[in-house]
């Protein structure tokens, strides 16, 4: 056994498989997409917390630092999301906000806007983002979800390991032997 089999192990539980061998990981591309892409947002989100008055004046948007603070918390949780066990809901948040990132855009792209290049290069810059976030997105569902599979259906079961009559009969006979049983 190598030596990051043996570490591996070390913090596993008593009534965990062993890991034999490590190796490569078996994370497809689209998980790998979704930490890479889950990391960007994060790193995006502090950027916009702590630089919203640059971003704001290099877009013509000032007045608009809250909303750019306000997205960047958005941006931070869809990362924490996307890097957590259910990557599909923070890559489908993330979908989301590129949507809302690109009307308020939209609404920034005037011809009286100084900065209206530097708004069209963020436009571009989003909407290539967004294809990548659909990707990725599109990717982990497909990997993750049931495909198929009905849900299991457990209404036959009652919860009593003999069934609901043998424990109507236990209860019963357990209230007979009671003499002070109503």
């Amino acid at each position: 056994m190598n030596v990051v089999a043996k570490l591996t192990n070390i913090t596993r539980s008593p009534g965990d498989p062993k890991v034999l061998k490590a190796g490569p990981s078996v994370a497809g591309a689209s998980d790998k997409l979704a930490r890479k892409l889950g990391w960007f947002s994060i790193a995006l989100g502090v950027a916009e917390l702590l630089g919203a008055e640059r971003i704001a004046r290099a877009l013509g948007m000032s007045g608009k630092e809250d909303l750019i603070r306000a997205y960047g918390a958005r941006e931070i949780g869809s990362g924490i999301l996307s890097l957590s066990v259910d990557k599909q809901a923070g890559l489908w948040s993330r979908v989301a906000g590129d949507g809302l990132d690109i009307a308020t855009l939209v609404t920034a792209y005037r011809h009286h806007n100084p900065k209206r290049d530097n708004v069209g290069l963020a436009l571009a810059m989003v909407a290539g983002i967004t294809l990548l976030d659909i990707i990725g997105a599109k990717g982990v569902t497909a990997r993750h979800s049931r495909s198929g599979a009905r849900p299991r259906d457990y209404g036959d079961r009652s919860g009593f390991p003999r069934g609901t009559a043998a424990a109507r009969d236990f209860a019963r006979s357990e209230r007979s032997q009671d003499p002070g049983a109503a």
